[in-house]
C-alpha cells in the first residue's frame, strides 16, 4: 500500500469539524482514493468534543477506526486534551495557536506540535465563519492527500447552494482553503 493517511479532527460542536471531515472524504474519494469518514459527536448539544475520523488510502482499509493518527487537529482546549490519546512520536498535532493554557496538556510523546493562526487569520483577514476551512486548508497542506482543485471540488459540492445565494462566499472558502494551506507548508 502506496498512501495511508489516518486524520483525526476534533472542535466544540459547532465548529465545523463534522463539515470539513465530509468534505475531505468526498475530495479523497474524488482523487480515486479509498476514504472512510466516521463521525463521533459525542454530547457536544451539551457542551461535548465533537470529533471526526478521517481515513484516506490508495487500498482497502482494515478498520473503521485507529488509535494512533498520522495528523491530528485540535480546534479548543478541551479538544487537545480529548485528542492527545490519538498521537504517537510520528503523529503531526495541530491546535490553534490562540488556544491559552494548554502548555502542559500537549502530547509529550515525540509528536510533532504546530501551533497555527487559523482563528486570528480567520477573524482578521477574511471572515470567523471560514475558519474551519482554514483548518481544512491545514490538513490538505500537511498531508498532501488531495489536490487544492479537487478540495475546491468538494467545498462547491458541500456548499454550492449558498455561494448561489451570495456568490462571495465562493471566493471566501476559498481563499481560506489557500490560506490554510500556506499557514502549514513552510511549517511541516
Amino acid at each position: 500500500m502506496g498512501r495511508y493517511v489516518k486524520i483525526a479532527l476534533a472542535g466544540e460542536g459547532g465548529q465545523g469539524v463534522q463539515s470539513v471531515a465530509n468534505i475531505i472524504t468526498d475530495a479523497a474519494y474524488a482523487e480515486g482514493y479509498e476514504a472512510l469518514y466516521i463521525p463521533n459527536f459525542g454530547v457536544e448539544q451539551r457542551g461535548g468534543v465533537s470529533i471526526a475520523f478521517v481515513q484516506i488510502s490508495d487500498g482497502p482499509i482494515g478498520s473503521p477506526k485507529f488509535k494512533i493518527g498520522d495528523i491530528v487537529i485540535a480546534l479548543s482546549d478541551r479538544a487537545v486534551r480529548r485528542t492527545k490519546m490519538y498521537c504517537g512520536p510520528n503523529t503531526l498535532f495541530v491546535y490553534d495557536a490562540d488556544i491559552k493554557g494548554i502548555e502542559n496538556d500537549l502530547p509529550d510523546n515525540g509528536a510533532k506540535i504546530l501551533a497555527i493562526p487559523a482563528i486570528k487569520v480567520a477573524k482578521q483577514e477574511l471572515h470567523p465563519r471560514v475558519f474551519n476551512v482554514i483548518i481544512m486548508g491545514a490538513v490538505i497542506g500537511a498531508t498532501e492527500i488531495v489536490t487544492v482543485e479537487r478540495a475546491r471540488e468538494a467545498i462547491e459540492k458541500k456548499l454550492g447552494y449558498k455561494f448561489e445565494k451570495d456568490p462571495s462566499l465562493r471566493e471566501l472558502n476559498f481563499k481560506a482553503l489557500e490560506r490554510g494551506i500556506q499557514l502549514v507548508k513552510n511549517l511541516v
